[in-house]
């Protein structure tokens, strides 16, 4: 049997349609519902859903009266607090396309990117770098002005029509716009039964930051759509308190990265946790250890599920059908995959291939901002090229068995090597950086930079890669090398460096 899997989902997208208009779907019908939680030990911030409705649209109202042309750019420079998804939906509601950022990144790295995207405006946080643009800026206190100024309409239309813009690291190494249509929210029906088992009796807490794709899409939009109450930490707040913020506003559902499920497994709170039903990993691969570690500890499942910036999650275990281990998942109903041999055909079932996902998947990117090329190199025919490389069992069930090329991933952010060797390589004392994912333990692992030129101290290097690059792209690990390994082609070769330091080290 080939490795192609196909099964229908939810009807498609209306027409005309706005994502701000359907994220808020519910206000109308239960404004006095809560629809946001900032929880901290010592209580929460509560947002109805009326209020959040009011909000948005108040944003939406006041950027269209900025005269601002439709479909243009607004560069978000925010951290981690309700004001981040107000304006993202405020932005969308108005007709334009906000670009959600890392508040780590540095002033030279978000200039880099203001210079590709060429924002029409810059709502920018306390504190946060801001790009040396011409574009207009408004901080924090005018947004919020903004909260009450007289609602605008839904900018409704085609679905298919731009609705925003992440940024991830493409396959050249180079960060990439991707750019969504409006559509992409409606696509996400897909994961309330596929991955979430998700209600409208449902209270998630997602342990991200507001300001994370994670936490935007699983943590806010998908709760706010199906009309359920989210969670989400206040700013400070640590693993080692999210126990008892579970606990005491009555979580059902619990959304984290894997690093966040092993901190507060060594914790001492005690993870009695009697309304939760399950909780969702993503971001980066689940270790079955850690997984059956929680289990055990909670007595709770956790359902994985395996993604991209460019359709977000397809692949995932659920209530309804849990993954076999040590599969990932299944594709969820509606999505058409395929795992593909170098021949761009479908492989038979067992066999390890690329991951590829059709071109007519709702959630799909619609391409690359300012890089048609590359967009069109991901694509093959009907099939858009994931990079995983996966094997599907006779049942569906995918497994993941790594990258196709050698990009890193910190924390469920994927990290480009080149970004990251160009960066260093400005140090005068190196000649040559070759970054690349170290396994330091058996389920742990963390971004390295070999360097050849003179031996330097460790902070030394440290501190120069922190004026250089977000803290989640600075590795954690350096080491000096007389020479970096390279193929018959004279290309690098951050496998070999990676085999090699992790059999040395007692990790291969």
């Amino acid at each position: 049997m080939q490795s192609l899997f196909d099964l229908h989902g939810p009807a498609p997208c209306p027409a005309p349609f706005n994502l701000a208009a359907y994220v808020l779907g519910q206000a109308a019908a239960q404004p006095d519902k809560i629809a946001l939680a900032v929880v901290r030990p010592a209580g929460a911030e509560r947002w109805s859903y009326g209020r959040l409705e009011q909000a948005v649209r108040g944003v939406a109202g006041g950027l269209a009266a900025m005269g601002l042309r439709p479909g243009a750019p607004v560069l978000l420079r925010l951290g981690n607090t309700v004001d981040f998804p107000i304006a993202f939906l405020g932005a969308i509601a108005a007709g334009l396309l906000p670009v959600p950022t890392s508040s780590q990144l540095t002033a030279p790295e978000i200039t880099k990117l203001a210079a590709e995207i060429d924002p029409a405006l810059v709502i920018a946080g306390p504190g946060i770098a801001r790009p040396d643009h011409p574009a207009p800026v408004i901080d924090t206190a005018a947004l919020e002005r903004f909260f009450g100024h007289a609602p605008a309409d839904y900018a409704m239309g085609d679905p298919d029509r731009a609705a925003y813009m992440i940024y991830t690291s493409g396959t050249s190494g180079v960060p990439r716009g991707v750019v969504h249509a409006h559509r992409a929210v409606w696509a996400r029906r897909m994961m309330w039964e596929g991955w979430y088992g998700l209600t409208a009796n449902d209270r998630l807490l997602h342990a991200g930051a507001f300001n994370w794709t994670y936490t935007l899409g699983t943590g806010l939009l998908d709760p706010w759509s199906i009309g359920a109450t989210a969670l989400i930490p206040g700013e400070g707040v640590t693993p080692q308190a999210l126990p008892l913020l579970l606990k005491r506003f009555d979580a059902t559902i619990f959304a984290a990265a894997p690093g966040v499920y092993r901190q507060m497994l060594k914790g001492d709170a005690a993870l009695n946790l009697p309304r939760l039903r399950h909780g969702l990993s993503a971001g980066e691969k689940l270790p079955e250890a850690l997984r059956a570690a929680w289990t055990e500890a909670t007595g709770t499942p956790i359902y994985e599920a395996l993604g991209m910036s460019e359709c977000s999650t397809f692949i995932s275990g659920s209530p309804a059908r849990p993954a076999p281990v040590p599969a990932s998942g299944y594709p969820q109903p509606g999505r058409r995959i395929a795992v593909l041999g170098e021949d761009f055909q479908p492989v038979p079932r067992g066999t390890p291939g690329q991951l590829a996902v059709s071109r007519r998947d709702p959630g799909l990117m619609l391409g690359y901002w300012k890089a048609e090329a590359e967009t069109a190199s991901r694509f093959h025919g009907e099939w858009f090229l994931t990079g995983d490389m996966v094997a599907m069992a006779e049942d569906g069930a995918i497994t993941y068995l790594g990258r196709a090329d050698d990009m890193m991933n910190a924390g469920g952010f994927r990290v480009s090597p080149v970004e990251v060797e160009a960066a260093l390589s400005q140090h005068p004392a190196i000649h040559e950086a070759a970054a690349t994912e170290i396994a330091v333990k058996a389920d742990t692992t963390v971004i390295a930079a070999f360097y050849t030129g003179a031996e330097l101290p460790e902070e030394e290097l440290r501190a120069f890669a922190a004026e250089r690059l977000a803290r989640y792209k600075q590795p954690r690990l350096y080491v000096h090398l007389d020479a970096l390994p390279r193929g018959a082609n004279n290309k690098l070769n951050r496998r070999l460096i990676r085999q090699q330091y992790e059999a040395a080290h007692g990790q291969a």
